[in-house]
């Protein structure tokens, strides 16, 4: 029965560590039911917001509902593990885990989360990695004279930004944003160092993998990239004993779904790494296995752009081999994808035309590669031609409608 309290004392601290049932929110849902952003929303989420999906009646919502799987504020996948009595226990005593030294000592575990999320999804202006394209393009080595230093600097800060997240993930214990992080580390280091930085960023793309997996991960060993400058010990005896995201004993806590988002951007990357170092083959595959994974996505814009970038990535690696057929059938698929965007109901005209853009510069980067110069000068031209009158119409755009808003304003007033 346990130790009973005698006094008046004791026995009003245990009723005040008593958890009453009536007031806790709901239960999560089951892991299985938990399906994020592959089920279209009935109607656009907010007025001129959401994309139609192509094909559906649904819209896209943009992935809101992925990133609550990841991020995980409501605290389900500890909700399930601890149980409801052992978690809200945990959660009124302060004694789930969090950050408690440092500048976030006095933010809650939920707000913890939040400024995560911020870390890792939050994108400036002069972003180089702004927009919705994920196709790789060499950088500039950092130590190159003609660098700006404020473009260092800033891209400098976005790499410790993705080493903060990581850290942060770790002390919450978030697998999914460890394994994001990752991602984003691999990502920063190519747009910091390029080929110089190619390795590391390999290194981390590998390591987020082994997050989403089905297997098991070493919280130590994926800490120290969090380290300005990670030193890895060659003879450092890995003991893998924390479950990744699609190991059986994980999906009973959490869908399979964040095992999929984790990994199709921790691919992604992990192609880009390789192509950067040069590795064309290894890099082809690993795009390759983005595509079956996003096979029963919805057709919107938001997906399309990630099925756009596997494409022309893998086209990419065809050209630096010097083969251009098989570079073209990748670019006529990625340019297919923009076309639908504009020919078909429900498609994103402005994503479409930046998406067949896209296709046709790397289309002309490779006739360069196998000498075809004019070819490759004319496509560039028509590209630089029809991205003249798409910013100038996008900038009508914006100023119609900022103009009907402030119509709108005074006639309330």
């Amino acid at each position: 029965m346990g130790k009973q309290s005698k006094s008046s004392t004791g026995k009003k601290k245990a009723l005040e560590r008593k958890i009453d049932k009536s007031t806790l929110p709901p239960p999560p849902p089951r892991p299985e039911d938990e399906i994020g952003s592959a089920k279209p929303l009935d109607k656009p989420a907010l007025p001129g917001s959401g994309f139609k999906v192509i094909g559906s009646d649904g819209y896209d919502d943009g992935g809101v509902a992925d990133l609550s799987l990841l991020i995980d504020l409501e605290d389900s996948v500890q909700r399930r593990k601890r149980g409801e009595n052992e978690y809200f226990s945990a959660l009124k005593a302060d004694l789930l885990p969090r950050a408690t030294r440092g500048p976030m000592a006095k933010m809650t575990r939920r707000e913890q989360k939040v400024s995560l999320a911020q870390l890792l999804f939050s994108e400036d202006d002069d972003c180089d990695d702004k927009g919705p394209s994920e196709v790789y393009i060499e950088q500039h080595r950092a130590e190159d004279e003609d660098e700006d230093v404020a473009t260092l600097k800033h891209r400098s800060d976005r790499l410790a930004q993705a080493r903060a997240a990581l850290r942060l993930s770790l002390l919450l214990r978030e697998p999914a944003c460890a394994s994001l992080s990752l991602s984003e580390l691999c990502k920063r280091k190519l747009t910091m160092s390029g080929k110089n930085g190619a390795e590391e960023a390999l290194r981390c793309a590998d390591k987020a993998i082994e997050i989403a997996g089905p297997g098991f991960w070493d919280s130590d060993e994926v800490a120290l990239e969090a380290d300005d400058e990670p030193a890895i010990d060659p003879k450092y005896e890995k003991n893998a004993t924390t479950p990744s995201l699609a190991n059986p004993a994980t999906l009973k806590l959490l869908p399979i779904r964040v095992s999929q988002l984790c990994m199709r951007s921790a691919l992604l990357q992990r192609g880009n790494a390789l192509a950067a170092m040069g590795r064309e083959e290894e890099a082809e595959a690993t795009y390759r296995q983005v595509l079956p994974i996003l096979k029963d996505e919805p057709r919107c814009a938001r997906v399309d752009w990630e099925r756009h970038s596997v494409y022309v990535n893998i086209g990419n690696t065809y050209a630096r081999r010097g083969d251009f057929d098989k570079a073209d059938e990748q670019y006529v698929l990625a340019e297919q994808l923009g076309k639908d965007h504009i020919t078909e109901n429900g498609g994103s005209e402005d994503d479409g035309r930046s998406m067949i853009l896209c296709a046709k510069r790397s289309r002309a980067f490779a006739l360069k590669r196998v000498g075809k110069i004019e070819e490759a000068k004319k496509l560039l031209r028509e590209v630089v031609e029809q991205k003249i009158k798409d910013d100038a119409a996008a900038a009508k755009k914006k100023e119609e409608e900022a103009a009907k808003a402030a119509a709108g304003e005074s006639e309330t007033q």
